[in-house]
């Protein structure tokens, strides 16, 4: 036998056997049974049914299922079958008429056109199916490639900070976000991330019962989507070392809004420790201002006596999308994705 048979459930378009195989030569003379079959049915409705416009569909589908050669077979099976059986007189090869002959050699055209842009569509989708099998596999080689890098410099930063335990631990933990970040952009197969799942992920470790996250859903490119990984994963350690993570009646709220084309975050946390205010900006802080700016972005925070609150906004890229939110969410525009309620 030829080729195995290759189907997708979602798009019957992809099925497709190999050309000029066995399989593709059987499909063409099932449609044209087929198409023969109901145009039988019909005919017993009505005489006057013209004999050929059932053979259209069959030759388009044995020409996309089995290639040109099977759509030819199909033209030709069709013509010669709507010939002996449904032109007057059925059931024979009489000599045909003038206006039959006109009707005939218009299907042959008609047939030969469906047959050579269902060739053309099939060598279309073979070639993007191969582009996208090979952009797959670069993927994958990025992402091995990536974690072994990571893995190396983690390596690195350990030994060459072993004095600095504090400084190797913020640099290995941004790594990590990182790392964390890249793994959703290659589930997506490089195309970005959504700002859901980045933030779900820096909080799977906490009690999520305390933390109230709502926005609309909003699918960030790789640039940014790392970008905001580095962020939520700063916030979030701060959080859980020094705020409100840390106490365990302390809540923190994290919503997100688009507006013009830009994204605005709120982190908002409450009732846990005070804060100190440090007139001194951080590593990591000053490591994120560097990272927004390249999507004109800011990132303001306050320390106030119920816990910091921090605001951010940065313009979405030209190739992010900002997906319709699911349906029964509030206001039709926000998603409640944690258990917590907001903070008063």
């Amino acid at each position: 036998m030829g080729a195995a048979l290759r189907f997708a459930p979602r798009n019957w378009l992809k099925l497709r056997v190999a050309p000029g195989s066995t399989e593709a030569y059987a499909i063409a003379v099932a449609c044209v049974a087929i198409a023969a079959l109901v145009r039988a049915v019909l005919g017993l409705i009505d005489k006057d049914i013209l004999p050929l416009p059932t053979f259209y569909p069959a030759v388009l589908i044995a020409a996309l299922v089995g290639g040109s050669q099977a759509g030819i077979l199909a033209t030709a099976l069709g013509g010669i079958v709507a010939w002996w059986a449904f032109m007057v007189p059925s059931y024979s090869f009489a000599a045909l008429t003038l206006g039959q002959s006109i009707v005939l050699v218009s299907y042959a055209v008609a047939a030969l056109i469906i047959v050579w842009g269902a060739d053309h569509y099939r060598a279309l989708a073979t070639r993007l199916e191969n582009e996208e099998k090979l952009r797959k596999l670069a993927v994958e080689e990025l992402a091995h490639r990536l974690k072994n890098k990571t893995a190396t410099i983690q390596a690195v930063i350990s030994s060459k900070l072993r004095d600095n335990p504090q400084l190797r631990g913020e640099i290995q933990g941004l790594l990590q976000a990182l790392s964390v970040t890249d793994e959703l952009v290659m589930k997506s197969q490089g195309r970005g991330a959504s700002i859901q799942d980045i933030i779900e992920t820096e909080v799977k470790p906490y009690d999520r019962a305390r933390i109230y996250r709502a926005g609309p859903t909003v699918f960030l490119p790789p640039n940014l989507a790392t970008t905001m990984g580095l962020v939520v994963h700063e916030l979030t350690t701060n959080a859980a070392k020094y705020g409100a993570l840390s106490s365990p009646l302390g809540r923190l709220a994290i919503t997100w809004s688009v507006s013009d084309g830009r994204l605005t975050v709120d982190w908002q946390e409450s009732d846990g420790p005070k804060v100190s205010v440090s007139d001194v900006a951080g590593f990591g802080t000053r490591l994120l201002r560097r990272a927004l700016d390249q999507f004109g972005g800011t990132i303001v925070r306050k320390f106030e006596q119920t816990g910091l609150v921090c605001k951010m906004s940065l313009d979405l890229a030209v190739t992010s999308d900002i997906a319709s939110p699911p349906a029964g969410s509030e206001d039709g525009a926000k998603l409640n994705l944690g258990a917590g309620a907001p903070p008063m």
